[in-house]
Formats: C-alpha cells, sequence, structure tokens
C-alpha cells in the first residue's frame, strides 16, 4: 500500500523560497514517475511538476524556472524547491505516485503573502 507524507510548507513572503519533501512507501520508488500538484482554495487540483524514473522532468508554466523537482532514489523522497514564491502559488501541495490519482497524503500548506 502507497503511503505519501509531505512536509516542508510554512507561511512566506511573496519572492521567498521553500523546500517541499514527500516521503514515499510501499512502492518500488526508483521504478515510478514522481509528481507534485496543488490546489488553492475554490479551485481544483492542478499539476505543478512531474519527475520521471530517468530523471526527466515536466512542468506547468506557471511554474517554470521557478520550481524544481528532484528525487533521491536511495531515501524514497521526492522534493520540490520552490523559489520566487507569488501570492498564486498558495495552495495545498500534494505528491503523487506512480499517476494513481486515487492515493494521495494529507497535502502540506503553503502561504504566500503579497
Amino acid at each position: 500500500q502507497v503511503q505519501l507524507v509531505e512536509s516542508g510548507g510554512g507561511l512566506v513572503q511573496a519572492g521567498g523560497s521553500l523546500r517541499l519533501s514527500c516521503a514515499v512507501s510501499g512502492i518500488d520508488f526508483s521504478n515510478n514517475d514522481m509528481a507534485w500538484y496543488r490546489q488553492a482554495p475554490g479551485k481544483q487540483r492542478e499539476f505543478v511538476a512531474s519527475i520521471i524514473s530517468d530523471g526527466k522532468t515536466v512542468y506547468a508554466d506557471s511554474v517554470k524556472g521557478r520550481f524544481t523537482i528532484s528525487r533521491d532514489n536511495a531515501k524514497n523522497m521526492v522534493y520540490l524547491q520552490m523559489s520566487g514564491l507569488k501570492p498564486e502559488d498558495t495552495a495545498v501541495y500534494y505528491c503523487l505516485a506512480d499517476w494513481d490519482f486515487n492515493t494521495w497524503g494529507q497535502g502540506t500548506q503553503v502561504t504566500v503573502s503579497s
């Protein structure tokens, strides 16, 4: 059974940085794709970034050049380094394993003040 535990969120001023972490268990981590999604109040959950098993990355246009997704296969961890944060980045951030949209963690709240 897949378990996803996100952490690292918080309150930050616009222009600031945060690093989110996601601890993953219950899957063959190194052979699975990972992604970050986010959900702002009153909005649908949206794609942020993904990293496939060979390390290739994809980003949403809204975060390209500001966010970096990475993974540590030895630790079963995926990270999202966020810089140049904007108020519109405020959301609960979730990690996703192997494109299994039925399994989510509790998420971590990111709040960016203007």
